[in-house]
């Protein structure tokens, strides 16, 4: 009787795919979110002000005053409706202020929004933005874990972070006097969460305050060295940057010998295996 797998974690920083693929993505964050409706809401109140211009003089020249309603209303309609549904179908999910903050709206499982999508958030939007003057929005943004507004949920969409950070500055390498040390050092045992803490301050050292910067040395360096074997007999800042560095280089080394294991084995299997009879050239199956 075999035992059933286990189910599969996901974080909320990722999502799953059709073919039950955990994908790492980064949902937009509340404010920045915020300050993309604003910039839309902006050019929407701006289209606005110009289309009831332009339909005060089409009334004043044409002289028909039952002409007014009919243009409010489908200026209504085409500024809060009709124009965001085709911006983010034919955009595929941007519109000015996602393109502003670096944002793009896509489906729950990753993929890219179509009309469907994009009617039912401006539909929705009407209400949550509009009539409410976007406080409904915000409220339910402030407590949905990827700062999804009502619209998003009905349609089953959030907004996707689509510039990535840069990269930080390495940690720098192993410090002088420490080469043979760091050849035969134990880290393996440092906990991850004490490990970023020391990654940060060694990144971060250079622009730190002098007083700050060895307090912050002592405090890392005495998480660190319980868990490293054995102790050089170094100062706080130096055994902190030694250890990051031995560490990463470490890890570096596991991951470069991971990748040549599967290039090996793919590259075996495009070879006949051993014992396998080669079907001469010509031949045919009988």
């Amino acid at each position: 009787m075999t035992t059933p797998a286990p189910p599969v974690q996901i974080r909320q920083d990722e999502i799953l795919t059709g073919e039950a693929v955990a994908l790492d993505v980064q949902p937009l964050g509340f404010f920045l979110r915020a300050l993309g409706v604003l910039i839309d809401v902006v050019c929407g109140v701006a289209l606005l002000v110009l289309f009831f211009l332009v339909s005060s003089l089409i009334v004043g020249g044409l002289r028909i005053e039952a002409l007014s309603p009919i243009l409010v209303v489908a200026a209504l309609v085409l500024v809060l409706v009709v124009i965001p549904t085709a911006v983010e179908t034919v955009t595929r999910g941007r519109s000015l202020g996602k393109l502003a903050v670096g944002g793009r709206i896509v489906r729950t499982d990753g993929g890219a929004t179509g009309f469907r999508q994009a009617f039912v958030r401006a539909l929705v939007g009407v209400l949550e933005i509009w009539f409410t003057f976007g406080a409904l929005a915000g409220v339910v943004a402030a407590f949905t874990p990827r700062s999804t507004r009502l619209g998003d949920m009905v349609a089953g969409t959030y907004c996707e972070r689509t510039r990535a950070p840069g990269l930080p500055e390495p940690a720098g390498p192993v410090p002088a006097g420490l080469e043979e040390w760091s050849r035969v050092a134990d880290v393996a045992r440092l906990p991850d969460r004490i490990a970023r803490r020391a990654t940060r301050f060694a990144r971060s050292a250079g622009t730190m305050d002098p007083g700050a910067r060895s307090r912050a040395a002592a405090t890392v360096a005495a998480e660190v060295a319980p868990y490293v074997s054995p102790l050089p007999p170094v100062d706080p800042e130096t055994l902190v940057r030694a250890v990051v560095a031995v560490r990463r280089d470490r890890e570096y080394t596991a991951i470069v010998r991971v990748d040549e294991r599967a290039r090996a084995l793919v590259g075996r299997a495009d070879e006949t295996p051993r014992g396998f009879p080669v079907r001469p050239a010509g031949s045919r199956d009988v």
